[in-house]
């Protein structure tokens, strides 16, 4: 059996040779390319059709998402395993439906790493810690998408593609506090906060928050009242 060739692709230079470094001292693994941007690992997917691609969701000038669902589009080969930093349910069910064959956490074990990678390429599912097969992913993705909708199904309160935290923090962004006082406010560290504001931006495709916040109003998820007009500074 030949090598499954892989590209990595993560704009944390550390964080991505790591990843280089656990897989080529693999037998049974040969890395082929790397990248540190959304648009440069499509033109090297493109260009390499390499067996996996190993995508940050959170690459800058296209998310790892956008490029699995470009990917999906150009009928390519290579199988997609995204990572992030942050885990929430809802990410997962959206990594799912871009057409990614599997998604873990950054911080996962490398030896889980490169099970992951033979499991997606023998055809099965990698959804965080667990391995499904073809039918069970689509059980799996059915029964996700439909709770995730039942959470949001109570009246004003319609679905959305953010988690609990994530919403904390939307409604922070609204009334127009800092990163700073939304850590203060929620308990979590700025970095955390930017994080979610990272993911907020992702999920509604949108540059910065003023565009999250517009977005939010126009389908309902947020309001503007007295007290969300009030900016602190």
């Amino acid at each position: 059996m030949s090598d499954i060739s892989v590209v990595v692709v993560d704009d944390h230079p550390l964080f991505r040779q790591g990843v280089i470094n656990a897989l080529s001292l693999e037998p049974g693994f040969r890395v082929i390319g790397e990248a540190a941007s959304g648009p440069e690992a499509l033109d090297l997917i493109q260009r390499l059709k390499p067996d996996v691609a190993i995508l940050d969701i959170n690459l800058p000038g296209m998310n790892g998402q956008q490029v699995t669902h470009r990917l999906a589009q150009d009928l390519l080969p290579t199988r997609v395993l995204l990572l992030t930093a942050y885990d929430d349910n809802e990410q997962v069910i959206h990594a799912a439906w871009s057409g990614a064959k599997g998604y873990c956490a950054k911080d996962v074990n490398p030896d889980w790493l490169k099970c992951a990678v033979r499991e997606i390429m023998q055809g099965h599912y990698v959804m965080g810690d667990r391995i499904l097969t073809r039918r069970e992913f689509e059980t799996w993705l059915t029964e996700e998408t439909t709770r995730a909708q039942r959470l949001y199904s109570e009246p004003g309160a319609p679905f959305q593609p953010l988690s609990r935290r994530e919403m904390e923090v939307l409604g922070y962004i609204v009334r127009g506090l800092s990163n700073k006082e939304i850590a203060a406010a929620m308990g979590i560290s700025p970095q955390t906060v930017k994080n979610h504001i990272t993911s907020i931006l992702r999920k509604f495709g949108v540059e910065d928050r003023t565009q999250a916040v517009i977005y939010a109003l126009r389908h309902g998820w947020v309001r503007l009242n007295s007290d969300n007009n009030r900016h602190q500074e």
